[in-house]
């Protein structure tokens, strides 16, 4: 009698056995799982490669290099929380991972680069969450996202963090007693002139340093408001110390009569001062580090986790095959060749004003146009040049609103740029002031884009998106006008009086030329 339940029981364990897959199998579909949280990679592996790019040319985004390999450390330390794991596709994960094709769809077609990496790169957590898993996806989880700082953002700080260094600079110099002429960027002392340039801007202390920080914030602390602070200080720290490097090296080259950090020995100076101020920051915040949680002993669970089965695995890979792919192939629809010739009839303007010789040198720093109109006039009794650059098949180099883009040349321009205020005339218009070698410059600056003028990078890029979506044109111009400026620039009204004279007589002529060189709705079809 007593037989009986032992042998059923013993019967129930082995056909329960059998039903469960084999340990082989199970970690095959799990390699499999993982496998499939590359499939960004492979749908967008264009953006991949603009990224890595961009690491390649630019020093500033070199660490770029780095988030990879560490992300992969990250997530090989958390391998024996997720051998206790089983994957469990999350089909709700395809919603955002879907925003994020459409985000990445929307600025392919505005060329908004950065928003397209970021969509891409926010791509692989989303999809190993669908794969994965809450409860995989939560354990990789910051490894996952540390692969966002890989993305090469920052350009648009350049000019803001220069300004900083510049006023910083300026006023820690006054404090010492040190006379100094302040004009823009650039700064003159009794032993010598300096200007705050690119590179002296800090952007690449402030990548690093904010890099570092979050890797070290999550190594160090637990609670999530440590981490948070000690980011945000890593953040503020740079720029502070970015000013006082500035400082200090003026000092040094004003104390030795500029033969000392002048050069390129000012930026090593430089380096090992934020290698210095950062190896602090790190000191100090170990001292507040939490502790590491004691370690709980892995007991056996009464009833061992389920193997992935093989039909969600393959389910959840089709359907992310669909929710990946369809944007690049509507943007490869988009993007198709098509039949129009390089834009002309810019020459055509008809302007209400005799035309003149040049009167500057002076160039925008802009990507190569595909077609372009620069004209000289007279306004009563004022000059007023015209300079028009008209873009059409935008890539590369050669893109209407871009970062790289400026009233001036990132590098090399020698004129010194201040203003940029947007002043409502008979359009609104993006107001600069420019001073160099051969006198000053008074520049109005707005886009024209489906017909509309804009100064806003944004509603630009916005405009170009919804003319690209609706007629499959990426058709748009830069335009500029521009007048001298008396010697010292400092009384702007009757260059003003002239551009907005010009204005009133020819935007209407020259809205329409523009609308004659634009492509017809839907010629690319």
């Amino acid at each position: 009698m007593s037989a009986i339940p032992t042998t059923s029981n013993s019967a129930g364990a082995t056909l329960g056995t059998a039903r469960r897959a084999s340990p082989g199998a199970s970690s095959t579909l799990a390699v499999w799982a993982l496998l499939l949280t590359l499939l960004p990679l492979a749908a967008y592996w264009s953006t991949a490669v603009s990224i890595v790019e961009i690491w390649a040319r630019s020093e500033t985004f070199a660490h770029g290099y780095l988030i990879v390999p560490i992300s992969l450390w990250l997530a090989w330390q958390r391998r024996e929380r997720l051998r206790a794991l089983t994957p469990a596709p999350y089909w709700p994960a395809l919603l955002p991972l879907a925003g994020c094709g459409m985000v990445w769809l929307l600025a392919d077609l505005g060329e908004v680069q950065v928003a397209r990496q970021y969509a891409f790169v926010a791509m692989f957590p989303l999809t190993a969450l669908a794969v994965l898993g809450p409860r995989m996806a939560r354990v990789l989880a910051f490894s996952l996202l540390f692969l966002l700082l890989a993305v090469p953002v920052g350009d648009s700080l350049i000019e803001p963090l220069m300004t900083i260094t510049a006023n910083f600079t300026v006023a820690a110099l006054r404090l010492t007693g040190i006379p100094v002429l302040h004009e823009g960027n650039t700064f003159r002392l009794p032993s010598g002139s300096w200007s705050v340039v690119e590179a002296c801007s800090g952007l690449r202390y402030l990548i690093a340093s904010v890099t570092a920080g979050v890797l070290y914030a999550y190594m160090t602390y637990t609670r999530w408001w440590k981490r948070l602070l000690f980011v945000a200080v890593a953040a503020a720290v740079p720029i502070l110390a970015n000013g006082l490097r500035a400082y200090m090296i003026v000092m040094l080259g004003h104390l030795s009569d500029m033969t000392v950090a002048v050069g390129v020995d000012h930026l090593l100076y430089g380096w090992l001062f934020f290698g210095i101020v950062i190896f602090a920051l790190f000191l100090i915040g170990a001292r507040w580090r939490d502790r590491a949680p004691a370690a709980t002993p892995m007991v056996p669970a009464s009833k061992p986790a389920a193997a992935p089965a093989p039909a969600r695995i393959g389910a959840i890979a089709l359907a992310l095959v669909v929710v990946l792919g369809v944007w690049p192939a509507y943007a490869g629809y988009l993007h198709r060749p098509g039949e129009l010739a390089p834009p002309t009839g810019l020459d055509s303007f008809p302007a209400r004003a005799p035309l003149i010789p040049a009167f500057t040198d002076w160039q925008p720093g802009f990507g190569a146009p595909a077609a372009s109109l620069r004209r000289y006039y007279a306004q009563s009794d004022r000059k007023v040049g015209l300079s028009v650059l008209y873009y059409r098949h935008q890539s590369g180099a050669g893109k209407l609103i871009t970062s790289t883009n400026r009233v001036t040349p990132m590098v090399g321009s020698p004129w010194n740029l201040t203003g940029g205020a947007v002043r409502n005339e008979a359009l609104a218009v993006r107001e600069w002031t420019l001073h160099g070698a051969g006198g000053a410059l008074l520049v109005w600056q707005w886009y024209w884009i489906d017909g509309r003028a804009t100064t806003s990078d944004t509603m630009g890029k916005l405009l170009q998106i919804k003319q690209r979506v609706l007629t499959g044109s990426d058709d748009g111009a830069a335009v500029m006008l521009f007048a001298p400026l008396d010697d010292a620039g400092e009384h702007p009204e009757a260059a003003r009086a002239a551009l907005r004279a010009f204005l009133v007589d020819n935007l209407g002529a020259l809205d329409v030329t523009l609308a004659r060189v634009r492509a017809p709705t839907g010629a690319t079809r």
